[in-house]
Order: C-alpha cells, then structure tokens, then sequence
C-alpha cells in the first residue's frame, strides 16, 4: 500500500504571492508526493498577476489559486506548516489538529518590488528560485 502524501500548508500574510508561488512549485515538483495548500494570515483576497506569470513562465502550470485564510485549515490535520515571509513567522498561528512540524523560510516579498517591469520580473524569479531551492533541499530528497 503506497503511503499517504503529506500534507503541507504555505502560509504568508497575504497568501498572494510567495505561498502560492510555493503551493505550484511543490505541486509540481513532489509529484503527488505532497497534498499541498497555502494561506494568509490576512489574505488579500486575490493573487498577484505576476505569481501567476511567474509561474506561468518557469513551466508551472498555476491552476486557479486563491486567495484564502488560514482559518480555513483549523480543523485539518496537517504534517507541515511553512512560513514563507518574515511577518507571518511573527504572528501566532492558529492551533492545527496533531501538533504539525513548523518551518520558516525567510523570502522577499515581491510583490512590494517597484520600478521598471524588468525589476518587478527579478524580484518575482528571485522569491521563485529561492522558494525552489527551499523545497529541493527540505521536502525533495
């Protein structure tokens, strides 16, 4: 009997750019070996264009991300719960059923990156090849 995938939940504030950019990555890389998931501790209700063109442009099919609230994932029983951005890994978590192992991975936020649409593509390849390394070397052996 093949074993479970786990499951892992991306948190960041607002569960519009560096959770969803992991949530696809590890979707794609773990090759059903991962349930996967993300969400804000205040999400901002929608997903930023270039998480998706991000994605989009590195071969990652995005899907239709959303979103949504940590609140959502109270009641599941989850493996592991990621931080991806500094503030996030401040705040108090929700308690998750089965006392999840918790990570934190410091990543820029891209999607407060300015200027020129060249810079904007950088900050946004820069969180994408550091949240890929992350989940090579902790969730990929």
């Amino acid at each position: 009997m093949a074993n479970a995938p786990q499951k892992v939940l991306f948190v960041c504030t607002g569960n519009s750019c560096r959770s969803i950019m992991a949530e696809m990555l590890l979707n794609h890389l773990g090759e059903g070996r991962y349930e996967v998931f993300s969400a804000g501790s205040s999400p901002k209700g929608h997903v930023h264009p270039q998480s998706i063109a991000t994605l989009t442009r590195h071969s990652i099919n995005p899907g239709q991300p959303r979103s949504q609230s940590w609140n959502k994932f109270t009641g599941m029983k989850l493996d592991l719960v990621i931080t991806v951005c500094d503030q996030a890994a401040g705040e108090t978590c929700p308690l998750f059923p089965g006392s999840p192992k918790m990570l934190h991975w410091s990543i820029p936020d891209p999607g407060k990156a300015e200027g020129h649409e060249e810079e904007i593509h950088a900050a946004f390849d820069e969180a994408f090849y550091l949240l890929k390394s992350h989940i090579e070397k902790a969730l990929l052996p």
